[in-house]
Formats: C-alpha cells, sequence, structure tokens
C-alpha cells in the first residue's frame, strides 16, 4: 500500500515538474522528412521582432474538399507556428463565409473581401450525380495597426495538375504569410534601398506603375540621374528597365564599380527594337546599348534576334467581315511567347512560379566567366524560330497556320542569374592619374546580378478609358494575370537578401498519393480494417491487463 502510494505521489511531483519546467523553457521537434514544421531562420527572425500585434483572418474554412483541406490545416499548422515563436504577439482565426445566413451580411463580406484583394474560387464538384459549385476564399487578410493586407493563398502553376497546384500553394504558405506581415511592419530604418535608372528609356512612368509601387510596398525607392558626377552609392540594388538608348562610357564605368563593390542589379532589357507593327508588317531592327562588353565580362550575351514560340499569348485581330461588322478573333501571336519553362525550379526566384508573358523577346547565350556561377530561370518552349535582326513582323502572320516542323530551335534562355565576384571590364585600362582611379576596383566583394532579354515583361498595361494602370502582367485581351510581378518581386528580394523571407520559397512538400488501382481492389478490406482494428487492439489490451492483474492478484 505504501509503496503504491509513494509512486503515486512520485508521479504527480513528475507531472507538476514538467509543467512548471515548461513555462521556463520551450521547445517543438519537428519529426517530419521535409521539415514542413520548421520555418526559416529568416521568419523567425521576422516573428520574434515584431514591434507590435499582428492579426490574421482565414477565410480558407468550412465544408471543403480534401485537397482544400490539407491546405487549411497547412496554413493553421503555420500560423500555430508563428505564434509560437512570437509569443502572444501573433493571433488568428479562421472566418467561413458559408456560415453566415443572412444574404446581406454575406454578400458585404464577399465585396469587403474583394474590395481588400482577395479573389474568389468557385469550387465544381459532382455529388451523387448532381453538379455542385461553391464559392470559396482561398486568402486571408492580414491586420497590423490598423493597416491590411490580402493574401492569396491558393498559388501556383496553373499547367500543374490540381494535385500539384495545391500541393504548390501548401509549400507556398509560409512565404506568402511572412511576405505581408514583414510588409506590414517594415520600419523607415531597416528597408533595403532600390535605384531606378531611368534616363535610357523613353517608356513613360505609367507603364512602369504597378511595379513600382509593388517595390515600393518592401524597400525605399531612389530615381539615379546618372548625368550626375559621382559614383552610384548607398543603394543596394539598381533596376534597369527596358532602355533604349545607349549607355554612355561613364555610365557603364559607374555601373561596373557598383556591381564590382557588392552592389545588386537586374536588367530588362532588349535585343532589338520593335516600334510598330501593321498588317503587312515592319522590321525589327537590332538594338544596341553599348552594354554587350560589360555582359559579357560576367557571362552572358544579349543577342540581336527575335523569338517566336509556339507557346504564346493571343491578340485580337480582324479575320474578316460577319455580315455588316467586323469579325474579331483571339489568334495564337508567336511573337509573345508564354515562359513556363524554368532552368532551376529549385531556385526561389522561380519556385512554383507561374507562367511569364513576354513579348517580341530575344535570347541569351552564356559564355565562360571565371568566377561567376550561372543559374538559367526562364527559358521558352521546345518549338521556337528564332529570327535574326532586321526580322519582319507582320499581324498578318497570326493568321497563318504554323508548321511545327520549321519551329525547331529548341529551348532557348531568356532570363540567367550570375552570382559571384564580378571583374571589372576596366581592368588594366585605369590610368593613375585618370580621376576615375581613386576607389577604382578590379575585383570586389560577392555579388549578384540578374539579366532578362526582354525588357516588356516588367512593363504593365494602360486602361486608357479609366486613365489608369493594369497590374504588371495582367492581358487586356483574356483577362488573365500572369506571374510577371512575382518574377521581378522575387528577383530583387532573392538579389537583396537571399537568405531573407525569400528563403522560404525553398520549401519542398512531397506528394505521396495512394495507389488508386490497388485502393480500389482492397477496399473492403481497408475498411473493415479500419472498422475492425481499433475493437480488436482494444480488446487485446483489455485481456492482456486482466491476465496481468489475475497473477499479481491472484497470489
Amino acid at each position: 500500500m505504501k509503496s503504491a502510494s509513494l509512486r503515486t505521489l512520485l508521479v504527480v511531483f513528475a507531472l507538476v515538474a514538467v509543467n512548471v519546467l515548461s513555462a521556463f523553457v520551450f521547445f517543438r521537434l519537428d519529426l517530419t522528412e521535409e521539415k514542413r514544421y520548421t520555418l526559416s531562420d529568416a521568419t523567425q527572425t521576422l516573428l520574434a521582432d515584431l514591434p507590435d500585434d499582428v492579426h490574421v483572418d482565414v477565410y480558407l474554412t468550412g465544408d471543403l474538399p480534401p485537397a482544400f483541406k490539407r491546405l487549411e490545416n497547412a496554413v493553421r499548422e503555420t500560423l500555430d507556428e508563428f505564434a509560437a515563436n512570437a509569443g502572444k504577439t501573433v493571433t488568428y482565426r479562421f472566418v467561413d463565409p458559408d456560415a453566415i445566413t443572412t444574404p446581406d451580411e454575406k454578400n458585404k463580406l464577399i465585396d469587403r473581401l474583394q474590395q481588400k484583394g482577395l479573389l474568389p474560387t468557385n469550387l465544381v464538384a459532382n455529388e451523387g450525380g448532381k453538379r455542385t459549385e461553391k464559392l470559396i476564399f482561398p486568402g486571408a487578410v492580414v491586420s497590423y495597426k490598423g493597416r491590411e493586407t490580402a493574401v492569396l493563398l491558393l498559388k501556383g502553376n496553373k499547367a500543374a495538375s490540381k494535385e500539384e497546384q495545391l500541393n504548390q500553394s501548401y509549400e507556398g504558405v509560409e512565404f506568402q504569410l511572412a511576405s505581408a506581415i514583414r510588409k506590414l511592419t517594415q520600419t523607415e530604418g531597416n528597408r533595403r534601398k532600390v535605384g531606378l535608372l531611368y534616363g535610357n528609356t523613353q517608356v513613360p512612368p505609367s507603364r512602369f506603375a504597378d511595379l513600382l509601387a509593388s517595390v515600393q510596398e518592401n524597400y525605399d525607392l531612389f530615381f539615379i540621374d546618372m548625368t550626375k558626377p559621382g559614383p552610384i552609392a548607398g543603394l543596394d540594388a539598381i533596376l534597369v528597365p527596358k532602355p533604349d538608348k545607349p549607355f554612355t562610357d561613364d555610365d557603364l564605368f559607374k555601373i561596373d564599380q557598383f556591381v564590382v563593390n557588392g552592389g545588386r542589379a537586374l536588367f530588362f532589357v532588349d535585343g532589338a527594337r520593335v516600334d510598330s507593327i501593321s498588317n503587312e508588317g515592319n522590321y525589327a531592327q537590332p538594338l544596341s546599348l553599348n552594354l554587350d562588353d560589360l555582359f559579357f565580362r560576367w557571362g552572358v550575351r544579349v543577342n540581336r534576334d527575335v523569338v517566336k514560340d509556339l507557346q504564346c499569348a493571343p491578340i485580337p485581330l480582324n479575320v474578316g467581315n460577319l455580315g455588316d461588322k467586323p469579325n474579331i478573333q483571339l489568334l495564337p501571336w508567336r511573337f509573345y511567347p508564354l515562359l513556363n519553362n524554368f532552368g532551376s525550379s529549385g531556385n526561389p526566384i522561380v519556385r512554383n512560379l507561374d507562367a511569364v508573358l513576354s513579348r517580341f523577346t530575344s535570347t541569351l547565350d552564356t559564355v565562360r566567366s571565371p568566377n561567376i556561377r550561372k543559374t538559367p530561370l526562364l527559358l521558352t518552349s521546345p518549338y521556337t524560330q528564332v529570327l535574326k535582326t532586321p526580322a519582319l513582323i507582320s499581324y498578318n502572320e497570326a493568321r497563318q497556320q504554323p508548321d511545327p516542323q520549321t519551329y525547331n530551335n529548341g529551348i532557348r534562355l531568356v532570363a540567367c542569374l550570375l552570382e559571384g565576384r564580378f571583374q571589372s571590364i576596366y581592368a588594366n585600362r585605369i590610368l593613375p592619374g585618370d580621376p576615375r582611379a581613386k576607389g577604382f576596383k578590379t575585383e570586389g566583394e560577392p555579388s549578384r546580378v540578374l539579366v532578362c532579354a526582354d525588357g516588356d515583361l516588367i512593363v504593365n498595361d494602360v486602361d486608357y478609358k479609366r486613365n489608369a494602370p493594369y497590374p504588371l502582367g495582367f492581358d487586356r485581351f483574356t483577362r488573365a494575370t500572369f506571374a510577371n510581378k512575382d518574377f521581378a518581386l522575387n528577383a530583387i528580394d532573392y538579389l537583396v537578401d537571399p537568405n531573407g523571407v525569400i528563403a522560404a520559397r525553398a520549401r519542398t512538400v512531397a506528394l505521396r498519393p495512394l495507389d488508386k488501382i490497388r485502393v480500389d481492389a482492397n477496399r473492403t478490406g481497408w475498411q473493415l480494417l479500419n472498422l475492425l482494428g481499433p475493437l480488436a487492439l482494444l480488446g487485446i489490451v483489455g485481456v492482456m491487463w486482466q491476465v496481468v492483474r489475475t497473477r499479481r492478484y491472484g497470489r
């Protein structure tokens, strides 16, 4: 009797001690193969340094199909990890719009969510021979100090299967939520600085409006006047958007030294100039920007050509008359390639990215460059035709049925990431008496450069009726939104800080689908096992416990 009481006291004491210890010592173990419950270091740092409370309202909940339920569970688990790392700073709740029974209140909520930027998804299913439709909002709203931002949780490559796209969304939950928190909580003192080189482009500012507004949400944006004396200094990265005028030698020297000294740079440049197009056709001319020597030293070459791709976006064309009215149809325009081929799918810039819309794209070649690692990012489809400039571009070409045999130039590189220690093209060219010799370096700090052979990739369209820019990547003909903005913003994030929040995009969660044939063949056996197995297990445990008690107390 005494020994039993002593054991009971010891158990109670151990439980009390564990609970007291848990109040001071906190740890969690992630035993999954992919470490799916382990946040990236940058996300943990972000959450640990939150200056005030963050609240998240998630609208992906309710009666959902299993695949969407898995995504909901991933969001819940991620927010649990956020709350565990941030203490009481992060709170969340799940809101089911279908739980609102009053039609007026439900409609008001739907309108409010759409105004915030959460777009609904229409789920269609066949249940019991009946077609059912349901409107869901796979997103969340993050709130901080009276400000809000919408988070789209259903993101992925639309060319993938539904299961793969949902799994890609699963992998991106941490990045989407952490990016929203970073955007809301950044202060003026800890924002990185990005410079825009605007003097060499004639594209009006309204055509860059969406990209620049999105960049300003996370970075301090500066406009760089290259005509002013002095180096490019005090910036983390520079952006060169669609230049159409050559750079001077002084401009090249400034860019060269900025990169050699560890600055990051993004170039969205064209290899050909397309001024106008007609039904009969005009010629695309080679475009010289005086950047060839710089790019060649870094390890890439922008070719003077134009790509035609069978995987492309359509444009509206008048194909004749329909009665007394023109017959306008959407026809594939092979000079607008859809880039859905990513050279390094594991790179955070392009991982799980949707297709990117390009226009009059040129190609890149890589050349040998010491100490520079090259990562292909955007590539064409295998069915391409490369036209050397001058190349005739005619709208009537869209009305012709293409011959696939002529699209045999294979996969071509469009965007490339360069990483390493860059060497100056002015090595052994700067004399001691040259005013530029002060502070000149031939090789400096490790840096990163992205070169994309399509300047139009970051140019948004404009709704001239409303005099307002369309979102970057939005195609006004098909009303589809491509991943141009995601690509540009991911690239800036990675170039500025590859170990930052962007590192969460490298998360991988493997799909482990069941063998449907074996499941269907053994369905009855598995059902019986699930039904009778727990009962049998409980019975075995009960019998064993009774035998132990009989042997112990039967003596």
